[in-house]
């Protein structure tokens, strides 16, 4: 486990990415969403591994992306910040495909993070959808289900995010990193 190692998680639209933007703004290194990335290198380049078309693909390049990601933090001074982390695949592949492979599993049990994740709830108020973002407001809810059980499967504790401004998130999660 690495204790500089924090994860923020939840389902999509609950203003991870905008949190965690505006925690780098303050210094604390961070480590981008691999969804969106390869979601958007995915319809560039015309490819199936995105979650619109081959969820199974989509899953294994998370998973790399999060491997390498973690590696990466490995050289970083200080707390990082993780915009999801391996487990959101198995969370993602229970709920899309009804389970996910002992690969999956086993990434993360030799991957760890803090023993504390950071969840944000589903928040009705900020939720929307873009080009990249299709999911409903119900999926979004579902989706933030299936990453706190995958999460505490993997033996981690869930911290919820207030539903509060960014700021005041921003607060909340440096105080509990010993960052602020």
């Amino acid at each position: 486990m690495s204790a500089r190692f924090h994860v923020i998680t939840g389902g999509p639209g609950a203003g991870k990415t905008t949190l965690i933007e505006a925690l780098a703004a303050r210094g604390v290194a961070a480590m981008p969403e691999a969804g969106r990335a390869i979601i958007r290198d995915q319809l560039r380049i015309g490819g199936p591994g995105w979650h619109g078309a081959d969820r199974g693909l989509f899953a294994e390049l998370m998973l790399g992306w999060e491997m390498r990601s973690w590696q990466a933090a490995q050289v970083v001074d200080g707390p990082v910040l993780f915009d999801r982390g391996i487990p959101d695949v198995i969370g993602y592949l229970e709920l899309y495909r009804g389970g996910a492979p002992d690969h999956v599993h086993a990434a993360a049990e030799v991957f760890r993070y803090d023993g504390v994740i950071f969840l944000a709830p589903p928040w009705r108020e900020i939720f929307a959808q873009d080009a990249e973002r299709g999911q409903s407001f119900d999926e979004a809810e579902a989706t933030a289900a299936a990453m706190v059980r995958a999460y505490r499967g993997a033996g981690y504790r869930m911290v919820e995010l207030p539903l509060a401004p960014v700021e005041d998130r921003v607060a909340f999660v440096l105080d509990r990193i010993g960052a602020g």
